[in-house]
C-alpha cells in the first residue's frame, strides 16, 4: 500500500541517456506514478502544460537546451512546480538553479525514491522564483524552425 498523496502522480522525467531514462522511469513506475519520459529540454518544454505534471525530474546536461533553462522556464511558468535535477560531476547548487533538490550522479536508487516522495509529499512552497524571468515567457522553443 503506498503512502497517502502519493499514489499515482504525474512524473514528467528528462533525460538524454536512454537506458538512465529507462531505469528511472521503471522505479518510478514501480512505485505507482505515470512518467512521461523525454529525451530533451525541448521535448519537455512542448509536453509541460501547467498542472499536467505533479514532478520534473531533468538532468543537468542534455543537448539542444539544459536542464537549467528547462528549470528557469517551467519556474518562470509555474513557480511552485517541483524539480529535481540530476547532475553528474558538475559543480552546481540547488541555490543557483532554481529547483527544489539536486541529486549528484552516480547515485542509489534508494535516494532518488526518498527524494521524490520527500518531493511528492511536501506543500508547494509560497515564494514565488522570478530571478531570469522574461515578461510574457512561455517557453524559449516558440519560434522552432519549420
Amino acid at each position: 500500500m503506498k503512502p497517502n498523496g502519493l499514489f499515482r502522480k504525474h512524473i514528467l522525467l528528462v533525460e538524454d541517456n536512454p537506458r538512465l531514462r529507462e531505469a528511472i522511469r521503471l522505479l518510478l513506475c514501480l512505485e505507482g506514478h505515470t512518467v512521461t519520459g523525454v529525451e530533451n529540454g525541448r521535448r519537455a518544454c512542448h509536453l509541460f502544460t501547467p498542472g499536467d505534471f505533479d514532478l520534473v525530474i531533468t538532468d543537468y546536461a542534455m543537448p539542444e537546451m539544459t536542464g537549467e533553462e528547462l528549470a528557469r522556464t517551467i519556474k518562470c511558468l509555474v513557480p511552485s512546480q517541483p524539480i529535481l535535477m540530476i547532475a553528474s560531476g558538475q559543480p552546481i547548487s540547488s541555490s543557483d538553479i532554481p529547483v527544489d533538490a539536486l541529486l549528484q550522479h552516480p547515485f542509489k536508487m534508494a535516494e532518488l525514491r526518498q527524494i521524490v516522495a520527500t518531493l511528492l509529499s511536501s506543500e508547494p512552497p509560497n515564494a514565488s522564483f522570478s530571478r531570469g524571468c522574461a515578461p510574457g515567457l512561455r517557453t524559449p522553443v516558440d519560434q522552432e524552425p519549420g
